[in-house]
């Protein structure tokens, strides 16, 4: 595998992004209009508990619908077409960057509405940034890979939402405790073993999806 061919299938998903801006405009108008309805159910009154769940829920389930069409845009030719010319590592790792760019785009989008309708109750900045990296990064390295085992599928959608659930789970729970947390004073050396836990969780979906998905693009 050559970085080479990672970036050039990056380049190129980010190309076919912008020619189908629909997809990724209907992305955002999801993120704004849940966002605005939760403003409207709460009267634009929310504590802490609920702002920090609510936040992190609509950024699951916008990064769900986000990540979804990572394979099934990609028609049958034209994965036996990249399966000559690149390695099945280059494809899953271009997926990865691609759907981690995209990702933040929306966690930037989602804190940014959330401030605006509901104001903002981070005090520790560093921590929520921190969360918001890894965070984005979970979430596009499990979806890519529930994705590539849906886009197989022809229920894709429904196979999203079954399969990345219980991988997406142990991720949310930790991000929601470390997101807590940086809406207190509470120091940023108090939480490095929560973010440590983040970032292995991380690492160990790359691994894993640089391991499995040569098997499963020989399907």
């Amino acid at each position: 595998m050559h970085w080479d061919e990672v970036m050039s299938l990056v380049r190129k998903d980010l190309k076919l992004e912008f020619r189908q801006r629909w997809a990724l405009n209907g992305i955002l108008l999801y993120v704004f209009s849940t966002v605005f309805v939760t403003y409207l159910a709460f009267s634009g009154k929310m504590d802490t508990g609920p702002w920090n769940a609510l936040f992190w829920i609509i950024m699951l389930f916008a990064s769900v619908n986000a990540a979804t069409k990572s394979f099934v845009q990609e028609s049958n030719a034209r994965q036996l077409f990249y399966y000559f010319l690149v390695s099945p590592q280059a494809v899953i790792l271009a997926k990865i960057i691609y759907n981690l760019l995209l990702m933040l785009v929306i966690a930037l989008l989602c804190y940014g509405v959330f401030v605006l309708f509901m104001g903002s109750w981070v005090v520790n900045h560093a921590l929520f940034i921190a969360a918001l990296l890894l965070g984005s990064s979970g979430f596009a390295g499990i979806l890519t890979m529930v994705a590539a085992i849906a886009g197989r599928s022809g229920n894709n959608f429904a196979l999203m939402a079954v399969l990345s659930f219980p991988l997406v789970l142990p991720l949310l729970l930790t991000l929601i405790k470390v997101s807590a947390a940086s809406l207190t004073p509470a120091p940023f050396s108090d939480h490095i073993g929560n973010l440590l836990v983040l970032l292995l969780l991380n690492l160990l979906v790359v691994v894993l999806g640089w391991i499995l998905f040569p098997y499963l693009w020989r399907d």
